[in-house]
């Protein structure tokens, strides 16, 4: 494991951290906790010591769950991050409160990584408001969070007045070679650098969109270098190729991501891609825009939809068909999981959506949902849709 020193505290964390928002789940949809305590611990006995979860995660199962799979000793192996749900708050008392559960939760005395969760320009206007500085700086003060820091999905000039307006120790982007202009983007990263703030990253893989389904052409384009990497590998590889960054969190659910992600964090060094890996990687970037249809990246901020609409279930069967060219496989798993057929649920079909607009609210990455919603449903909804649904019940139920 590679270790990369936090500008303005010292501390040696480890390349890779491991980010509880997509722990692996059981068929009603609760985690494994069994499985998902193995995978933390495992990862931190082989050296991970950075453990990112938050208040919304696992519609508020992370926490809770972290509490118990850091028991053993294990709390005392990591920096521990959580975030303040800033768009919750109503008044100042919400923030106290809100800790002091997370503490609670956590099973612990410290956070040891805060972050003012999800910020864009209006909603930091109104945690300024607020006056959530002075919240940190009494938490800081009082032991209960050690380090404060913001997530950040907004524009790049509310980026840098952001970072400008407290002495923060960090600050966590999404970054990823799709996403060089979008949100914070390179610029907002060499910003963040020249300020002294560690770098996290969230959506390295673009919410697994950068590793599965890769489309053949894709492939000929890794194919070319002359060092044989996985799509996987090429994705983390860029990112911290960037010696500004300080740790990448990966959404670790599989055993198997988990030693692949491991044996990259020991080799990826700062400064060590050539130029021709790095205009490999780019023009990869240039073929996937040309098969992508959303830039939904799954993380769920914008559920429970009112109307019941598995938005970013829609979203990832929309993409992967574009992505993979299989029309009878999308139809299939449309019917299937946001059918509700899967997990014996009800459906949440992409025609429920009333367009009320409170998805677009809460999405971290502007997307106009409704529109793209209309666009499923042109997509997956005709006539045929019956007979999908009678099939993946077929394919799917366990009677």
């Amino acid at each position: 494991m590679l270790y990369r020193k936090m500008p303005k505290n010292g501390d040696e964390l480890s390349v890779l951290g491991f980010g509880c928002m997509r722990l692996p789940v059981k068929e009603d949809g609760t985690i494994d906790e069994e499985r998902a305590t193995r995978q933390v611990r495992y990862a931190i006995d082989q050296g991970v010591n950075y453990i990112d979860t938050a208040w919304p995660y696992h519609m508020g199962e992370s926490e809770p769950f972290l509490g118990r799979a850091l028991a053993a000793g294990y709390r005392e192996k990591v920096r521990l991050a959580t975030k303040l749900p800033s768009w919750t708050i109503k008044k100042k008392e919400d923030m106290d409160r809100i800790l002091n559960s997370q503490l609670e939760r956590l099973k612990t005395d410290h956070i040891d990584y805060y972050l003012v969760h999800g910020l864009v320009g209006l909603l930091w206007d109104k945690m300024e408001k607020l006056e959530v500085l002075d919240f940190l700086d009494r938490a800081k003060a009082d032991g209960r969070i050690v380090n404060a820091g913001f997530s950040f999905h907004g524009t790049i000039d509310d980026f840098k007045r952001i970072v400008d307006a407290y002495p923060w120790t960090f600050c966590q982007i999404q970054y990823n070679f799709l996403d060089e202009k979008n949100q914070a983007g390179t610029e907002g990263l060499e910003y963040a650098a020249s300020k002294c703030l560690g770098v996290i990253i969230m959506e390295p893989l673009r919410g697994g969109k950068l590793t599965n389904l890769v489309p053949p052409e894709v492939h000929e384009i890794w194919n070319e270098a002359a060092v044989k990497r996985t799509p996987a590998e090429w994705a983390l590889r860029w990112i911290w190729n960037r010696p500004e960054v300080t740790v990448v969190l990966s959404g670790m659910n599989e055993e198997s991501h988990i030693e692949e992600n491991l044996k990259i964090a020991s080799e990826a060094y700062p400064d060590s891609l050539t130029d021709a890996e790095l205009n490999l990687v780019k023009k990869a970037e240039q073929k996937y825009r040309q098969f992508m249809k959303t830039a939904c990246t799954g993380c769920r901020y914008c559920l429970p939809c009112p109307s019941g609409v598995d938005i970013p279930g829609c979203f990832e069967i929309y993409d992967n068909f574009y992505l993979s060219g299989n029309e009878s496989e999308a139809k299939l798993m449309y019917a299937a999981k946001p059918g509700g057929i899967i997990r014996g649920d009800v459906p949440g079909y992409a025609s429920q959506c009333i367009q009320c607009g409170q998805c677009t609210e809460k999405c971290p990455q502007h997307l106009d949902i409704p529109s793209l919603l209309e666009a499923v449903k042109e997509k997956f909804e005709g006539k045929d849709l019956k007979g999908w649904k009678i099939f993946a019940k077929k394919t799917f139920r366990k009677e």
